[in-house]
């Protein structure tokens, strides 16, 4: 079991003059997933120092879902979903790796195999989005409405070479089966309240990673497209579609807090010993993006595409798009 006196010393950063909107963005370059796994490695030496070296399955397990999304392997595609990208599995990875962390301080007890066992979820959770190489139509959105299964399945068809065994896999299937919405989570087999535990994080992970991004509102354009190759909801346009988006923030609201026990709030545990901040980054910026969507919705004076400016995605959105998704 980890021991709280293995932590290392926490890093500090001068975030007293800081926003939290720039300090959240700054803390770690999310656009590169080797610093996202170095940090997760910081992250990991804080809860024992059984991890002051890399762990050989965690790092076997990266460089796989990396290659794998990069379109190194040559039996697959690279991923060409744009919102449910590379980054967005980085991001969840490191959500996770900090929910640990921050369970870990609040007295919750994993082995160092549970550890790695829910970072291998972060990684593999969406890997049913991923074509195969002879599978030539369309993109990998076409399989939204099936991609947990599909993630599952692709645990399992990859144990081998993941070396996971047979337990392993079966609790994998069910913590990814977690991040499934409409799944009933109370009625999943777990094997131990522990793998539920881990479950209930890693569906936190995947949600609250999406929705802290910076960029969430603008990359929700991005994910309209998704959901219309993938035949999910109907949603006149991607204006509508963002309207509806203000519902999804109320409902997640209710998942976060009861069908996932409230697992976010070992955030702040987490950022107060690894940063010395005293606030829960993600929350504060969900609430952020909420409160902005809120507002160029309600202004019928001012374009909602001139306001949503972050990261040039409109114009992405546009010049991969053109205006399929301005219409009816």
């Amino acid at each position: 079991m980890i021991n709280s006196s293995d932590a290392a010393p926490p890093s500090r950063l001068p975030h007293d003059k800081v926003s939290d909107k720039r300090l959240f963005s700054s803390l770690v370059n999310m656009d590169s997933p080797e610093a996202v796994h170095d940090e997760i490695l910081q992250i990991l030496s804080l809860i024992s120092s059984d991890f002051a070296a890399e762990p050989e399955p965690l790092r076997r397990v990266f460089s796989f879902v990396t290659d794998l999304y990069r379109g190194r392997m040559e039996e697959y595609q690279a991923c060409n979903t744009d919102y449910h990208d590379l980054r967005h599995i980085t991001d969840t990875y490191l959500a996770m790796a900090r929910l640990l962390h921050g369970a870990h301080l609040s007295g919750e007890k994993f082995s160092n195999s549970d550890i790695i066992l829910g970072l291998t979820g972060s990684l593999m959770h969406d890997t049913g989005l991923i074509q195969e190489s002879s599978d030539t139509e369309g993109t990998g959105a076409k399989y939204t409405q099936d991609h947990v299964r599909l993630s599952m399945d692709f645990v399992e068809r990859h144990a081998d070479i993941l070396q996971l065994d047979g337990q392993e896999v079966k609790d994998l299937g069910d913590m990814i089966l977690c991040t499934d919405l409409p799944t009933d989570i109370p009625a999943i087999n777990f094997s131990s309240q522990t793998i539920e535990l881990l479950g209930k994080m890693l569906a936190t992970a995947d949600l609250i990673a999406q929705m802290a991004d910076h960029t969430y509102l603008e990359k929700l354009l991005f994910l309209f497209h998704e959901f219309r190759e993938g035949e999910v909801g109907n949603f006149k346009n991607e204006i509508d579609f963002l309207h509806h988006s203000l519902d999804f923030f109320k409902d997640s609201e209710e998942r976060f807090t009861e069908t996932l026990d409230n697992t976010r709030r070992f955030m702040l545990p987490h950022f107060k010993a690894r940063w010395g901040i005293d606030k829960n980054l993600y929350v504060l910026s969900i609430e952020n993006q909420r409160k902005f969507l809120e507002k160029i919705i309600a202004d019928k004076d001012t374009s909602i595409y001139r306001e949503l400016k972050r990261g040039n995605i409109v114009e992405q959105v546009r010049k991969k798009f053109g205006d399929t998704g301005l219409k009816k």
